[in-house]
């Protein structure tokens, strides 16, 4: 497998990082990998909150892998590859600890979507996002949701249609995408540190209602998703897609 998932853990606090070469993309097996361990993190009894984080100082998430999207051959291939992000989505939202994302730079699709379904996010000023899935033909159907509740419908709109635009790290934070915004990436760090101390030493169970009360509304987000996914895998086998990612390659 290209890239890595790790998990970590001390004074209560886990960090999760994933990597890949790719600036940070998330291949199938790298999702798979990213969900279980968000799962794994969620059983330990001796951690109260989770660092969601990519390594590098490059970008934060580059989204999913263009190069198995470009391998799709069948609605069935296409439904598999986009439920990638959903089984990311749902170990976020059902897993019991608050979950901080830690974003030092920009993030593109599926990572938007990452942003969204985390508990609390802290970016850099270089984190821009983008929402480019209309371009080939698709759209941001399986994130769109977790998106949405975070900023709107709106602001959704904004990126979905206008997909080839960047939106800066201050858009972001104007439309509650990202909770705070630094200057730099130490200081990024260091003011996520602080505050996952801040929640290691709060009570675990009130922070577990906390989440089960800020995901409200969301209880058939598995149904849902599925749905999005089985849509997306069908869009991926249209001649634009096919002919979008031909010109691409050359």
């Amino acid at each position: 497998m290209v890239g890595s998932v790790t998990l970590t853990f001390s004074d209560q606090i886990g960090t999760i990082e994933f990597s890949h070469p790719k600036g940070n993309s998330l291949p199938k097996a790298l999702l798979i990998k990213l969900a279980d361990t968000i799962h794994e993190a969620g059983t330990i009894n001796d951690l109260s909150v989770i660092i969601l984080k990519s390594a590098g100082d490059g970008a934060f998430c580059a989204g999913a892998s263009f190069d198995e999207l470009a391998d799709i051959d069948s609605p069935e291939k296409g439904t598999e590859f986009f439920s990638g992000f959903a089984k990311v989505i749902l170990a976020m939202k059902n897993c019991p600890k608050l979950i901080l994302c830690q974003v030092q730079g920009k993030a593109v699709g599926g990572g938007v979507g990452i942003i969204a379904a985390s508990d609390y996010s802290l970016a850099n000023s270089s984190a821009s996002i983008k929402l480019s899935e209309l371009n080939l033909g698709i759209g941001p159907f399986v994130i769109a949701p977790v998106v949405e509740r975070k900023i709107g419908t709106s602001a959704l709109s904004t990126l979905s249609i206008d997909a080839s635009n960047w939106r800066d790290a201050k858009w972001a934070f104007d439309k509650r995408l990202y909770n705070d915004v630094f200057d730099s990436k130490s200081q990024l760090e260091e003011a996520t540190m602080k505050l996952a101390s801040q929640l290691s030493k709060s009570s675990p169970e009130a922070m577990k209602e906390l989440k089960s009360v800020l995901w409200e509304g969301l209880e058939s987000l598995d149904t849902l998703l599925k749905t999005r996914a089985e849509l997306s895998g069908k869009l991926a086998q249209s001649s634009f897609t096919k002919d979008f990612i031909k010109q691409f390659k050359k």
